[in-house]
């Protein structure tokens, strides 16, 4: 066989390869539990944030004047902060439905 033949066969070889190789589906494997309570865990955090920041929007400032002293008073309706149990609880309800079987 001819060098030149043979080059140009395994070039071609190599070229339709390739091309099977990126029509061909990517095998993604199953994540093991921790990732998956990493995700959840994280979607969590998301919805916290989401929902504080939602609630920051509204926040509310009211002044009446008071009757006896004749005083302004102010006052100021600020969503509390979440911490790392408000997050770790909306974690256990997303879980809780993940693991849910009901129809």
């Amino acid at each position: 066989m001819n060098k030149t033949f043979k080059e140009g066969i395994e070039s071609g070889a190599e070229q339709l390869a390739q091309s099977v190789r990126e029509t061909l589906p990517k095998v993604q494997f199953n994540k093991n539990g921790y990732e998956i309570r990493t995700n959840v865990l994280d979607m969590a955090k998301s919805f916290t944030e989401f929902s504080y920041s939602n609630k920051w929007i509204g926040w509310e400032v009211t002044a009446k004047r008071d009757e006896k002293s004749g005083q302004i008073i102010n006052k100021v309706d600020m969503p509390e902060i979440p911490g790392v149990d408000q997050v770790l609880e909306t974690a256990e309800k997303f879980y809780d439905f993940i693991n849910t079987t009901k129809k």
